[in-house]
């Protein structure tokens, strides 16, 4: 097992989640139950599958919920240009969060990477 709070990547997920947060709240009510619905539960699970692949009893199993995770980055992403399309967040915001979108995928592949030469 793994102590996923020390990983570097499921502490910057979590950043994530909260800047996804707080972004969101600014969407449109009408959204409420859709984009931001869609969105946040997709940023939640990114952490989430993180720890609960480190709570998994081998590295096999590990990399299986890692790389959902991973698959989720992506998720989030199209969902935030979907609302920068939509305008209901900027550019700059967008940007920001991409960036940090793309260093947790770095980070995860590495990561991945380093679990797999392991067997």
């Amino acid at each position: 097992m793994h102590q996923y709070k020390e990983l570097k990547l499921w502490q910057k997920a979590i950043e994530l989640v909260s800047d996804i947060y707080l972004l969101t709240i600014t969407f449109p009510d009408r959204e409420r139950f859709n984009l931001v619905s869609q969105i946040n539960r997709a940023a939640v699970s990114i952490p989430s599958n993180i720890a609960e692949g480190a709570g998994r009893n081998s590295d096999k199993e590990f990399l299986h919920f890692l790389s959902i995770a991973h698959a989720s980055t992506y998720e989030v992403e199209t969902q935030l240009i979907i609302s920068n399309n939509l305008g209901y967040i900027s550019v700059e915001d967008l940007e920001r969060l991409v960036e940090k979108i793309n260093e947790l995928q770095k980070i995860n592949y590495v990561f991945q990477q380093k679990l797999k030469s392991k067997y």
